[in-house]
C-alpha cells in the first residue's frame, strides 16, 4: 500500500477556513506506514521498503492489535523540536545491534495521524473524522511511550503562525469528510510548509575548489517526463533529468563526507540532464546514474530559469527512489 499525499496549498491564501477542515502540525520526520499482522510489525517507507529493524524502540506497536495499519511519521526530537537529520539516517540501518545503539541515544517517536485498517476492517472509505476518532481510541488503549497522536486544531491560520514562531515545519489541512485515497496526491489534504523543501535526484558532483576528490557540490534535477507524463530514459534505460541547479551549501564537514561515501558507490554514467548547462558549471564534474534522492531547502525555483534559489542540502532520502518523484513534476 502507498500512502496518501498532500497537495501544496496556496501560500497567498493560507490554510482553508470553515468547520469542514481540520489542521495538524507538519512534522519533520520519516513518513512510515505501520503494518501489524499476526504479531509482526512492518514499518514501510513510501517506496514500500520495510525498515522496522532500524527502529527497535517502536517494536511495541506490534502488540496494539492482531491486525492494524497506521499512517504516521517517525520523529526524533532535539531540544523539544523535530530534527529530520537525527532520524533520516536511520533508514539505511540493517543491523539490529547498530539500530539499538542509535535508539538508545536518539530515540524516535511514532506520531500516528491516520488509522487505515483494524481487525480486518478496511477503514479507508470512511471520513477522516471517523478514522481520527477510532485512531485516538486505539492509541489511548495501547498506552505506549513511543507512540502519540498529534493534536488537531480548528484555526489553520493561527496554527500556521504559531508553527512559524516555534520553528516547526508547517501545517497540513485535512478535509474532515474525505476518505483516504491510497497513493493519490489529493487536494483533500493541503500542506503549508514554512520553507520550500524539495526532493531532487543527484545527476553528478564536482570537487571542492583546490581539491580533486573532496565533494564541493552536487548537480541535481527532477525526472524528465514526456507529454503523457511517463519518465524519459536514455537509450540504455537510464532516467533523464531536468536540471534544477547545483547544491553546495550544507555539505561541509561530516555531512559532505557521508554523502561523498554514498555517491562513490553510484556508477558513473553519461551526462543525465536533458539540457546542457554552462561549461563553467560542468567543468570538473563527474556524472552519475540517477539513483540518489536528496532533500534540498531553498527559496523556491526561479520562474523562467528553472533553478533553485539559494539551495541548501538537508539530507539523503533513502526511503525514496527517483521514480517516486515523477508524480511531483
Amino acid at each position: 500500500m502507498r500512502p496518501m499525499l498532500a497537495t501544496p496549498g496556496d501560500p497567498r491564501t493560507g490554510p482553508p477556513t470553515g468547520p469542514e477542515w481540520a489542521h495538524e502540525v507538519k512534522w519533520d520526520g520519516i513518513r512510515l506506514l505501520a503494518d501489524v499482522q499476526d504479531g509482526r510489525l512492518r514499518l514501510l517507507t513510501r517506496g514500500g521498503r520495510d525498515i522496522a529493524v532500524a527502529f527497535p524502540e517502536l517494536a511495541g506497536l506490534a502488540g496494539m492489535a492482531d491486525d492494524l495499519l497506521l499512517d504516521g511519521e517517525a520523529v526524533a526530537m532535539v531540544d523539544g523540536r523535530p530534527n529530520f537529520g537525527q532520524v533520516v539516517d536511520r533508514v539505511h540501518l540493517t543491523s539490529a545491534r547498530a539500530a539499538a545503539q542509535v535508539a538508545a541515544t536518539r530515540p524516535a517517536t511514532y506520531l500516528a495521524f491516520d488509522l487505515l485498517r483494524l481487525d480486518g476492517l478496511d477503514l479507508t472509505g470512511l471520513p477522516w473524522s471517523a478514522r481520527r476518532d477510532a485512531l485516538e481510541q486505539v492509541v489511548e488503549a495501547a498506552d505506549l511511550a513511543a507512540l502519540g497522536v498529534p493534536p488537531v486544531y480548528d484555526d489553520g491560520a493561527g496554527l500556521l503562525a504559531a508553527t512559524a514562531e516555534q520553528g516547526l515545519e508547517g501545517v497540513v489541512s485535512k478535509r474532515r469528510a474525505a476518505p483516504y485515497r491510497e497513493g493519490v496526491r489529493s487536494a483533500d489534504w493541503l500542506k503549508f510548509p514554512h520553507r520550500d523543501l524539495l526532493s531532487v535526484v543527484v545527476g553528478g558532483w564536482r570537487p571542492q575548489t583546490g581539491t580533486r576528490s573532496r565533494l564541493g557540490a552536487v548537480h541535481v534535477g527532477l525526472p524528465a517526463t514526456d507529454e503523457s507524463g511517463m519518465p524519459q530514459r536514455d537509450p540504455e534505460g537510464r532516467l533523464r533529468l531536468v536540471y534544477v541547479g547545483r547544491v553546495g551549501s550544507g555539505l561541509a564537514g561530516r555531512e559532505g563526507a557521508r554523502l561523498a561515501e554514498l555517491l562513490a558507490r553510484v556508477p558513473e554514467a553519461p551526462y543525465p540532464f536533458v539540457e546542457a548547462i554552462p561549461r563553467a558549471e560542468a567543468t570538473g564534474s563527474t556524472w552519475l546514474e540517477p539513483q540518489v534522492v536528496l532533500d534540498v531547502a531553498s527559496l523556491g525555483i526561479t520562474p523562467g530559469v528553472g533553478r533553485l534559489r539559494q539551495p541548501s542540502y538537508r539530507g539523503v532520502r533513502l526511503d525514496l527512489s527517483p521514480l517516486d518523484l515523477v508524480a511531483t513534476r
